[in-house]
């Protein structure tokens, strides 16, 4: 029987636990693939307060370093349900807690064409900090509008003998700090008003066919292709304990109570208007700190 127990290692999920801890509480963190969550792959965090520059692989290590010199328990296993009775079954065990936590973050959105997945790692890739100092004075792409897709233009325009940006509107949801930046590269060619309608090649990616708005397509011959189209949560798994919102997200009133008693959400998984590192760390601090005080109420009244 564990006080809390944590689903995802994330910033959100590492902090809750952190918090759990220092109020002396027996801790499980469940996590599917690695800790850090989707900040890890960031080349440069810069406006996280108080600290004016850190990489999202050295901020994520601090925070788990932090987290495990504290004696937390971190499992490696993929939660597949959770009951009512706040029973975590995973591929491998199934756990118990007081409380539960869910934080699991999200997911790349993927294009959906054919060889997509088959080509992942060998041309395509979601993470342009992780893998692109493999395509050094190659020609790449990158899809999408916003901060992420922006940025991974320019961290790419640095390595890249071409970027090419493809965007399906005319106009960028990014910041105009990085929206700027972008433009005074001159070796980012842009294409607005357009989508990739297939991946082509032979044993791995070699070009793609875009298709613009007034329906013409061009073909271009390109070595990798990064997506940065935005993040799905993964949240029908626990559908009989949360309350879902059209695109997946888990609903929660105050931002931290679901429908059912004694389970938590924390995170970018939540419904909410700012999924940032600093909104992650508050969700996290503000998740753990709650259970822990209706825990405490709980046992008052026993």
């Amino acid at each position: 029987m564990y006080d809390i127990l944590i689903i995802g290692a994330g910033p959100a999920g590492l902090t809750s636990a952190l918090y759990a801890l220092r109020a002396n509480k027996k801790v499980l963190i469940l996590e599917q693939k690695n800790y850090g969550g989707q900040i890890i792959n960031a080349e440069k965090i810069e406006n996280y307060p108080g600290i004016l520059e850190i990489s999202g692989f050295d901020f994520a290590t601090n925070l788990y370093n932090q987290v495990k010199k504290l004696g937390v328990t971190i499992k490696y296993e993929t939660v597949e349900k959770i009951t009512e009775e706040k029973i975590v079954q995973t591929n491998q065990n199934s756990y118990k807690a007081k409380a539960i936590i869910i934080a699991t973050g999200t997911e790349a959105k993927k294009l959906n064409l054919v060889n997509e997945n088959k080509w992942i790692g060998k041309g395509i890739s979601y993470c342009a900090t992780c893998d692109g100092a493999f395509f050094k004075d190659k020609i790449v792409a990158v899809n999408g509008g916003g901060n992420t897709a922006v940025e991974d233009a320019i961290y790419l325009s640095d390595i890249a003998k071409k970027v090419y940006l493809i965007h399906r509107r005319d106009k960028f949801r990014a910041e105009d700090k990085y929206v700027s930046q972008l433009k005074k590269k001159k070796n980012i060619e842009l294409i607005l008003n357009a989508t990739i309608s297939s991946l082509n090649g032979n044993n791995q990616l070699e070009k793609i066919t875009i298709k613009k708005n007034d329906n013409q397509e061009e073909t271009i011959q390109i070595d990798g292709l990064f997506i940065a189209i935005g993040q799905n949560p993964q949240n029908d798994r626990f559908k009989n304990v949360v309350e879902l919102n059209e695109k997946g997200y888990i609903k929660s009133q105050d931002g931290v109570h679901t429908k059912t008693k004694g389970i938590y959400v924390a995170g970018d998984t939540r419904e909410k208007i700012l999924r940032q590192l600093t909104t992650a760390i508050s969700d996290g601090s503000l998740a753990a700190t709650i259970a822990i005080n209706e825990m405490k109420e709980k046992d008052e009244k026993k």
